[in-house]
Formats: C-alpha cells, sequence, structure tokens
C-alpha cells in the first residue's frame, strides 16, 4: 500500500538537520554562558597560563618559528586579510574595509574556544562595533588557534578559526557578526567540539549564504590559522607586562592595552583617547 505522506526531499532533510543542529548549538551555548557568568573574568583569565604557551610551542605540529612578524610565503590566506593575518572591519562593516587613515587602529587576538575572548566580546562587542561603524576606529581581527587539545576532539579552534576567514573572504557583509556569533556559540573547553554542520548553522543563522555556508570546512585555511599563530606568538610588540602572550590580547593604535578591559567602558574611553590625540 503506498504512504499518503509526501517524502521529504534532501532540501527538506538537510534543513532540518541545519535547524537541529542550529537549536543544540544555542542550548549548549546557553548552559556555557551560565557557567562563564558564575566563573568571572578572573577565572577565565586564569585559564591562559604560560604553561599554555609552553604546550602550544612545544605540542603544536609544525616547525616552530620565532621572531616573525608576517605570513611566509605561499601560504593561502584570504584576500582580505593582510600582511600580519589580521581581517580589518571598518566603517562599511565588510571584512578587509578600514575606516580610513584617521581612524585609530584595533587589533584584537582571540582564540574562538577562550572564555576570556567570549568574556572580551560580551563586554566590549557593542562598544567595539559602535567605534567602527561610526568611523573611529578601525577593527582588526586576528583569529588564532592553541587551543585545540582543550575540545574533546575536532580542532574546534583551528576549524573556527579557519571557517571565519573562509567567510571573511567568501561573504565578507556577514563575517563580523559570524564571529560575535561563534563566540555566542562558544563551547566549553574539554566539552565536545562544535560540528562543522554546527558552525555552518551560525552561519545561515547570521545572514552568510546557505550556497557559501555548505563550503564551511576546517581546511582550506588551516595553514593560514596555523602561520597566523606562529605570528602572534613570535611577535615581541605583542607580550604583556609579563613578558607572556596570551588571549585575547589588545593593541590600541599598535601598543598593548593593559587596561581592564573586564570593566565596561574602558577599552572604549581608551579608543576615544587615542583618536584625540
Amino acid at each position: 500500500m503506498l504512504s499518503t505522506h509526501p517524502q521529504r526531499s534532501t532540501a527538506d532533510r538537510r534543513a532540518q538537520a541545519l535547524a537541529n543542529a542550529d537549536q543544540a548549538a544555542r542550548d549548549q551555548a546557553r548552559r556555557d554562558r551560565r557557567t562563564r557568568v558564575v566563573l568571572g573574568a578572573a577565572a577565565a583569565l586564569a585559564v591562559l597560563t604560560v604553561a599554555l604557551v609552553v604546550w602550544f610551542v612545544l605540542g603544536r605540529g609544525g616547525p616552530r618559528v620565532e621572531g616573525i612578524s608576517e605570513l611566509p610565503e605561499g601560504v593561502d590566506a584570504p584576500s582580505v586579510s593582510d600582511a600580519h593575518g589580521g581581517i580589518s572591519f571598518g566603517a562599511s562593516g565588510e571584512a578587509g574595509s578600514t575606516s580610513g587613515e584617521d581612524a585609530v587602529r584595533v587589533d584584537v587576538y582571540v582564540d574562538f574556544l577562550c572564555p576570556a575572548c567570549a568574556q572580551l566580546e560580551d563586554v566590549n562587542g557593542t562598544d567595539l562595533e559602535s567605534l567602527r561603524s561610526e568611523g573611529s576606529a578601525t577593527v582588526v581581527l586576528h583569529a588564532i588557534s592553541f587551543l585545540d587539545a582543550k575540545s574533546d576532539g575536532g580542532s574546534y579552534s583551528t576549524r573556527a578559526a579557519a571557517a571565519f576567514a573562509y567567510v571573511a573572504d567568501e561573504a565578507p557583509a556577514q563575517a563580523y557578526d559570524f564571529q560575535a556569533a561563534l563566540f555566542d556559540s562558544q563551547p566549553t573547553e574539554g566539552s565536545a567540539a562544535l560540528s562543522d554542520e554546527q558552525i555552518e548553522s551560525i552561519a545561515v543563522r547570521v545572514g552568510v549564504p546557505a550556497d557559501v555556508a555548505e563550503g564551511i570546512d576546517g581546511e582550506r585555511y588551516r595553514d593560514f590559522v596555523g602561520a597566523l599563530t606562529q605570528v602572534a606568538f613570535g611577535d615581541p610588540d605583542l607580550l604583556d607586562a609579563q613578558g607572556r602572550f596570551t588571549t585575547p590580547t589588545i593593541l590600541v593604535d599598535g601598543t598593548v592595552f593593559e587596561g581592564d578591559w573586564s570593566r565596561p567602558g574602558e577599552l572604549r574611553a581608551a579608543v576615544e583617547a587615542a583618536a584625540a590625540d
């Protein structure tokens, strides 16, 4: 006897799978965010210690490169990235844009699995977006990867950074919202990593065209992310007052911001003071 129910098309099944993955990511994000609030900024910052730096240098695959400040030749980099691997966002909001020569340059080094980086976005994301959209600042994001070992399989730090690079290149108008959404859906360190399908769902949610989102994978810009990470760890200008490189690291017009970014308005005030000089 023939079924009276129409068969679901491949597109329908894919849409349902994306919706299920999206809901799972949202549920996990809500649980993770409650955990981060309880722990507080101080505990999150304590996660990023010198031991992680040592682990990165000694344990990450690939050759150790010391003292480099630019991407090596031959690395497949997004067309919107600069020589240091940074991807800028100016008043237009598109990846690769700037707010002009008079705007303050704000470089932000993050790892998408870093809980302190998610808190940076929580506390300062609106301010940075406002400064960028009004043309006072150019925000340059450096999505590095050194916390792959902190996700339960899946090399999440690298895959998320590579996905951001891909979206910046293929859907520059949605890239800024995409990086914020990755933090909003950040898995807890030590928990299961988000799948490529879940990352794709996050991209679609912020407006990345479906055909572009379907092309997201963690391989195309894996070498770029690795090189960008080595640039960050090899640049002595990025060290904090204790001589360490940690994430998040913020530069305001080329100088490491040593204020308390966890205090609302403090980073914005530093950017506005630099603009007034």
